[in-house]
């Protein structure tokens, strides 16, 4: 599974979150929160999701990493891989 196809798929769950956040100009280094105006509880739904999506755990202590879109795409990478093989 490749970056792009795990950018598409954060992205999709962010659009399930935000319905209204217009994705086409999301900066992968800026974080999340700050360009869509999430509050914690999105973030958290955001966990949820990839958990209930895709079997990902995410320990509170790598909240951090998810800060931004690119963060959430490299942590995600060698999870999602690893899931595949």
């Amino acid at each position: 599974m490749g970056d792009q196809q795990i950018r598409q798929m954060v992205l999709d769950i962010i659009a399930v979150i935000a319905p209204d956040a217009d994705l086409t100009d999301l900066k992968g280094d800026v974080r999340l929160r700050d360009q869509l105006d999430m509050d914690s509880m999105d973030f958290l739904d955001i966990v949820m999701e990839l958990r209930k999506r895709y079997k990902v755990e995410v320990p509170k202590e790598d909240y951090p990493q998810l800060a931004t879109l690119d963060g959430t795409v490299a942590y995600l990478v060698p999870k999602l891989q690893a899931a595949v093989l």
